[in-house]
């Protein structure tokens, strides 16, 4: 992974600066280009003509790269419009952009337009999420070969401050973390299983500290699973060669700082998902390795979470199952009892994060003194259908938790939109033989499913489901510091949420 400091003094032979364009036009219609390197002086007299004539716009994403003088490598990186102040999230993907085209490069120095603490903080988050390479079954010798960008400085006046210095020490956990997400949501089924995810999860609590910095964790197996009547995981995994499991990490501060805040992550962690005996079409099915995002990313987040010694206390939980076609499979008609006695009625066996989330929201609740749960999941098409590819849906019990995580949201960058639960929807999710159904109405299915999680969460306990259907795996073409595949989002929002402690 790419190291992160700050730097008050040009060392490296690569400089990364911003790129803008003015609203007014040369003659010809080419651009006015604007070079932004915030607090580095730059002399870039003759660069914007060069960059001009190059065809350079300025535009988000763009990344070019010319010979300088007084280092190697110029990259100039898009920063859109010119601004007298940039937002934090567009020099986070503008960092991003010019570190994921710099592989094989030992150091390079970010000198962007970043004046206070939260633009560094966001430059240096995106120069290190930018760097990232999933290479692991890969055996072209070109491509094994290649390596992130090993150093990335951030150029600031404010270099020598604690607070800076702390903003970069939290950017490098984010970005592990991040990763870390990204890595098991790119993992193939083959190789990612309910029993292999929890030793992966394991083995990351042991390499995180352990006890000694306030992790724990437990796993389920399926034979404790059936027994303790966890019957959504159950009934999901039981057509599966690989069984289901239910791993739950919990950080505590360690000496004497007493948490201020206790919550509880759930997370949807469907390691394949191939729709069960309603099996999915063909097209598309392989990008179904990535129904465990929701799961990656409280394990992750929880880990980072006690990395820096937050003083809250957290219970991730990672209900895990392999959705797949057998004799032993679930049938569409079967009634299921979900952990705390309510019965559901599986009408669509590819409805099932749901089921796997209804058990685990009821055993969240069990712990004394919670403050909040969040769950969040890859759950429906219907949130891409509604929201698109980049945005994810928040809906909530307590529309004052919501608002304080979009608030937080704004800061790291992770787009979320706050989605209704209306009460009319409800009586499509009756049934006429259990308490209720696994799917109703098909017109906003989004918020049939988030009315479905609501029947497991007490009234008085402030909730919030996000669907990151869409967000969490990218198909189409790199932007910003976002790779192709598993993308890693609602790690960064999770932290920050427990940080501000809403």
């Amino acid at each position: 992974m790419t190291a992160l400091s700050l730097t008050s003094v040009l060392k490296d032979d690569i400089l990364v600066v911003g790129l803008a364009h003015s609203p007014s036009q040369r003659k010809g219609g080419k651009p006015i280009l604007v070079i932004e390197s915030g607090d580095l002086l730059l002399d870039a007299k003759g660069l914007e003509e060069i960059l001009g004539d190059m065809g350079a716009t300025g535009k988000a994403d763009e990344v070019i790269k010319i010979p300088g003088n007084s280092v190697r490598l110029l990259v100039f990186t898009g920063l859109g419009k010119a601004s007298s102040s940039y937002g934090h999230e567009l020099l986070r993907r503008a960092a991003g952009a010019a570190s994921r085209t710099l592989s094989n490069q030992k150091s390079a120095t970010f000198a962007l337009p970043a004046h206070n603490l939260e633009g560094v903080s966001a430059v240096a988050q995106g120069a290190a999420l930018g760097a990232y390479l999933f290479n692991e079954f890969r055996s072209d010798e070109l491509v094994t070969s290649n390596a992130t960008l090993a150093s990335a400085k951030i150029f600031t006046s404010h270099a020598a401050k604690t607070e800076f210095k702390d903003a970069v020490t939290e950017a490098a956990v984010i970005a592990q973390y991040t990763f870390l997400t990204r890595d098991l949501i790119n993992t193939p089924p083959s190789h990612l299983n309910p029993a292999s995810f929890a030793d992966r999860m394991n083995a990351e609590v042991k390499a995180a500290g352990g006890a000694r910095a306030g992790l724990s964790i437990t796993v389920m197996t399926e034979t404790t699973l059936k027994s303790k009547g966890y019957g959504g995981i159950t009934a999901v995994g039981q057509g599966s060669a690989n069984p289901p499991r239910l791993v739950r990490i919990s950080y505590t501060p360690t000496g004497k700082v007493k948490p201020a805040k206790r919550y509880a992550f759930v997370g949807k962690g469907i390691t394949f998902d191939s729709g069960g005996l309603a099996l999915k079409p063909a097209l598309g099915m392989e990008a179904m390795k990535s129904d465990m995002s929701g799961a990656a990313a409280v394990c992750s987040a929880v880990l980072a979470i006690a990395a820096l010694k937050l003083p809250v206390a957290i219970d991730a939980w990672a209900p895990l199952a392999e959705n797949m076609v057998s004799d032993n499979a679930t049938r569409p008609s079967d009634i299921i009892t979900i952990y705390g006695g309510k019965t559901v009625e599986v009408l669509n066996p590819d409805a099932e994060g749901r089921l796997v989330l209804a058990d685990a929201l009821q055993r969240a609740q069990e712990e004394k003194n919670l403050d909040a749960i969040f769950d969040i999941a890859t759950l429906t098409g219907a949130q891409v259908v509604a929201l698109g590819t980049r945005t994810s849906a928040v809906m909530t019990n307590n529309e004052a938790l919501s608002e304080a995580f979009l608030a937080v949201t704004q800061e790291t960058g992770e787009q979320f939109w706050p989605m209704p639960l209306p009460t009319e929807l409800r009586a499509s999710l009756d049934s006429p033989v259990a308490d209720l159904a696994n799917i109703g109405d098909r017109m906003g299915g989004m918020l049939v499913a988030g009315i479905f999680l609501k029947e497991f969460v007490s009234d008085d306990l402030p909730w919030l489901h996000l669907d990151i259907a869409g967000p969490a795996y990218n198909d189409r073409a790199v932007h910003g510091y976002t790779p192709v595949g598993g993308t890693g989002i609602g790690v960064r929002s999770l932290v920050a949420a427990a940080k501000a402690q809403i």
